[in-house]
Parts: structure tokens; sequence; C-alpha cells
């Protein structure tokens, strides 16, 4: 299958010389919110850093906007995709297109808490040399407190907002990586097309010994659009349960192994409405073909136990904590 290169509508290809990060930003529509997240990421500073932007879909009045307003930038490109492919072939065409040694994403509806999040991320990477992927503290709206529907980690961790730990994903609204492990992994799973191509990515650096860190100090501000968003309802729970099947068999997780799972999430899909799209979810999980399915390694196992099921606490606890709580908007 020949590969798809974005058509480049505003601004500047990377410098062809070594730099040090591609803040990469995915759109559909969302006009205003995307100029902040845009502006944000040109204001970054502390290093020598690339903005790249990739519309799957807008129209043409916001593309002509987001190229007279950025166009002339020097550190700036905004490329069209033929059509949406997702979150994760988006993010991986984009990364594609430049050569920073980080690859810093940002959602077209957050911005930067500040000038030095991307600085301080290098700053990170370079301090630990086996770290592959930080997840950034997402704030709501008011920058206040954490977004709640953006907490991707277990719940016991969620006093810790402003912290650091070690964790076994990052959340795809504000996060960098660093792109020799993104090369080792072999970048996002493109039959992702929506949710939970973060944790897929974290496991495969993970399994290659590559760590993970949730690093609270460094922050966006996440301001959630209705424009374009997945409904729980359709496929939202649909991708939801799908993908995370997949994730299992990679690792050969066992039905019985991932009964619990799925048992919880039924039951949290029967009390929000959306049982019919988890069934479809299920029923797609089973018959997407899984290539070179593998057992975790013992080190992979046992930093998972330590940094996410220990976290989590038992089934009892979780489905306290999840079977009653609200779905993220």
């Amino acid at each position: 299958m020949p590969v798809e290169v974005p058509r480049l509508l505003a601004g500047q290809r990377p410098m062809p010389g070594a730099y040090d990060a591609d803040i990469i930003i995915l759109c559909l529509g969302r006009l205003e919110e995307t100029k902040a997240a845009i502006a944000s990421a040109l204001a970054q500073r502390g290093g020598a850093f690339h903005v790249a932007v990739l519309d799957q879909g807008s129209g043409q009045e916001m593309l002509r906007e987001l190229g007279a307003c950025f166009g002339k930038v020097w550190n700036f490109a905004l490329y069209a995709a033929a059509r949406n492919r997702g979150v994760a072939a988006g993010r991986n065409m984009l990364a594609a297109l430049g050569h920073g040694r980080i690859l810093v994403g940002l959602d077209n509806d957050a911005r930067f808490a500040d000038e030095y999040v991307v600085a301080g991320a290098l700053r990170r990477f370079g301090s630990v040399p086996e770290l592959g992927a930080i997840g950034f503290c997402v704030l709501a709206a008011d920058g206040q407190g954490p977004d709640l529907s953006s907490w991707g980690y277990p719940k016991a961790l969620l006093p810790r907002y402003r912290a650091r730990f070690a964790a076994t994903t990052f959340v795809g609204a504000g996060h960098a990586i660093r792109r020799a492990a993104w090369e080792a992994v072999g970048r996002y799973d493109e039959s992702f097309f929506f949710t939970w191509e973060e944790y897929d990515f974290c496991l495969g650096a993970i399994a290659r010994g590559w760590s993970i860190s949730y690093e609270g100090k460094l922050a966006v501000i996440h301001t959630p659009a209705a424009e374009g968003r997945f409904e729980w309802q359709g496929a939202r729970m649909t991708h939801f349960i799908r993908n995370r099947l997949i994730i299992g068999r990679k690792w050969r997780q066992s039905w019985l192994a991932l009964a619990p799972w799925l048992a919880g999430y039924g039951l949290i899909a029967a009390r929000h409405g959306c049982l019919g799209a988890a069934w479809e979810g299920v029923r797609q999980g089973r018959a997407t073909p899984v290539a070179a399915p593998r057992k975790m390694p013992g080190p992979m196992r046992d930093y998972i136990r330590a940094h996410e099921t220990r976290q989590r606490g038992t089934l009892l606890t979780r489905l306290r904590l999840e079977l009653f709580s609200r779905l993220p908007v």
C-alpha cells in the first residue's frame, strides 16, 4: 500500500539540520481552538522547534484562515490529508515529516500552560536516557485543577496530578515522545482510529526497555470542544472496546484474563445506554487479525504490576471507582 504524503498548504517544511522537537497538532474543525493551540506552540521557548499541523477534513474557509494567520512563520507548516485517517495515522504522518529528536503532541482544543513546557520535556529526556515518553498534566479550562475527563491514570494517583510518577501510558492531549523510542516501537498502530493508541504504543516501548513518566509540572490547558467529538453511544465505545481487546490479544492475554475487564465495561456501557456499541467493539476486537502476538517479557510484567496494577487496586475497588462514575465527555 503506498504511503500517503500530506499536501503542504502553507508555511515551511522542517529545516534540514538538527533541531530539538517537532510539535504536532491534528485538526478537524474547531477553528478558534486550533488557532489558540498553534499560537501556544509557536510561543514555546528554550529550544529549536518546528510546529506542524495536519488537517483531516476541515472546510476551505478554515484552512485559508489558518494559512493567513500562520503561513509566514518560518517554523510552521500546515498540511492537509486526503481524508480523515484517524489519530494514530495522522500523528504518524506528521512525525514522519520531521526529524526533531523529540515529538510533542498537542490536541487542537488544548494549549500549553506556559512558554517552557517543551523545554522542560527536553531537559527531562536529557537527564533520563531510558525515558521513552512523557505525559503532561492536563488542566481544566480554567487552569485551576486537573481535567478529570483527561485523567488516563489510576484514580488513586489523582491527588498527585502536579507531581511526577512512573506510568504505563500518557494522555494524547499533551505529551512528548523520544523519537528513538517512537522508531523502535514502529510508530502508532494505524488500525487504532481513535482511543488506546497511546497505551498500545507505551506497552511496545516498555517491552523494549523504555520507561514512561507523568510530569505534573509540565502542563497543558484543555478546553474540550463539542465539535467533532465522538459520542459514547456510537463509535467512541466501539473503538474503546475494540482497541483494548486487540491490545490484550497482542500480548496473548487469555479471554479468561480479559473477562473481568469485559464484564466491568459491559456494565458501564449498559448503565450509560451504549451496550450495543460495546458489543460491536467486542465483535470487531475478535475479528481483527493480530500479527505476531507475543507474551510479555518478565521485566515488562514487573513494570506494569508496579506502576499500574497495584495503583488501580482490586477489581472491586476499580468497579466502585469506575462503574458508578460518569463517562468522560
